[in-house]
């Protein structure tokens, strides 16, 4: 077994002086360090090598495998695996290569200052990420501490939470948290006064709801108006129902093909920050729909891919659930999705043609499954009086992928 070369050492605003005993004599005994600048100085120089970061960070990562069977130390803010870069790490090193010593992490700091505890905590962060990922945890009554990317990071959450209807809501920065300079600034969303902080700070947000806003439920489907689209939309009571069928599990993949509007891939994305998805799509307009929704509906991380099934699947990531919506009117659709859908994956195909209903009627005699009819009743004003409208009835299809399943 190849002996911990590796040392990641989380380090504060206090400096190397607070680092533990343990943590210091590592530090002194290394052949080399890594880290930022502001890190590398806080340590005595000596002998040892000190190797500044690279950009992009993992042209650093590759160099760090060079000096394998060296004393190597990488220093880090806080907990380096708390959105840090020891996630980095371990994808080329072996966590029984590596020897961790974590400080208290931006969180764990931030939530001794607030009293929250971990277990009524939305966590997110915004550095070097898209801003949209906070539309899915802007929600009543949620408590979020979000890692900023930079020091008008809090201005900007103000103007997020104010059009969002949340104008109420507290705002807490924390700013160079443990360092002698350290302060915190308070106020609500709608009174936020625009400044600049300190590029390292935490912010907290207690999300208060105005009794009118408008709500983008997170565990539930959305209501169509929240997309824009053309009309190629799965609409919201079959989108339940498909959601439902796809049966989201944190950390899965998800293909929507013919993604039309995205609205499936984003309402499976939104159930949880580990859920990840592929739109395929070939339609022009329809592709800038996808595009818009997922950066307005906090998904900015759904993957686009623009061309037209089955050419368009090929060496895509192995999907866990698969969607087709819209009808099939291409077996060899149907084809290249169960060859590459994993064993013990699921796929979902909604029909609204009869030809389609055909082609679901014959797969499910020779693949199994269950077939489902979805017809939906809503009442709508009728002269004087109320009555009802029935729209196109919906037959859906839902099968899992089995081991005997593979050879059909």
């Amino acid at each position: 077994m190849m002996k911990r070369w590796l040392s990641l050492i989380g380090i504060g605003e206090e400096g190397y002086q607070s680092l533990s005993s343990a943590a210091r004599l590592i530090v002194d005994n290394a052949d080399i360090i890594v880290g930022g600048h502001r890190h590398l100085a806080m340590v005595p120089r000596g002998k040892k090598t000190l190797l500044p970061w690279k950009r992009p960070i993992h042209s650093s990562i590759d160099d760090l495998v060079e000096y394998r069977g060296r004393e190597v130390c990488v220093l880090a803010t806080g907990d380096p695996f708390c959105y840090g870069v020891g996630n980095l790490i371990k994808k080329r090193v072996p966590i029984e290569e590596i020897n961790v010593i974590p400080a208290p992490s931006a969180f764990s700091l931030a939530t001794a200052r607030t009293g929250w505890g971990f277990e009524e905590i939305d966590f997110i962060t915004l550095h070097g990420r898209n801003d949209a990922l906070l539309e899915v945890v802007i929600q009543p009554q949620a408590k979020l501490l979000i890692l900023a990317h930079n020091g008008s990071t809090p201005s900007m959450v103000a103007k997020k939470l104010v059009k969002r209807g949340y104008g109420e809501s507290t705002i807490t920065v924390f700013e160079c948290m443990g360092n002698p300079a350290e302060r915190s600034v308070y106020g609500k969303a709608c009174d936020w006064v625009e400044c600049e902080f300190d590029p390292l700070h935490t912010i907290a947000v207690e999300c208060i709801a105005e009794p009118l806003h408008t709500q983008q439920p997170r565990l539930s489907c959305l209501a169509d108006n929240f997309f824009s689209h053309d009309g190629k939309i799965t609409k919201e009571d079959i989108r339940s129902i498909s959601i439902n069928a796809l049966m989201p599990t944190p950390g899965q993949i998800l293909w929507d093909v013919g993604a039309g509007c995205g609205s499936i891939g984003i309402e499976w994305m939104r159930r949880d920050k580990r859920l990840r998805a592929v739109a395929i799509e070939y339609q022009e307009n329809r592709l800038r729909f996808i595009a818009k929704n997922a950066i307005a509906l906090g998904t900015p991380n759904l993957k686009i891919i623009n061309g037209r099934a089955p050419q368009a699947l090929k060496r895509l990531e192995t999907p866990d659930a698969i969607f087709i919506g819209g009808g099939l009117s291409n077996v060899g659709v149907f084809e290249a999705c169960w060859q590459a859908l994993r064993v013990g994956g699921r796929l979902v195909v909604n029909a609204i043609t009869t030809e389609s209903e055909a082609i679901l009627i014959n797969l499910n005699q020779n693949f199994g499954g269950d077939l489902t009819r979805i017809a939906i009743s809503k009442t709508h004003p009728l002269g004087k009086h109320t009555g009802w409208k029935t729209f196109m009835p919906t037959l859906q299809w839902r099968v899992t992928k089995g081991y005997m399943a593979i050879t059909q």
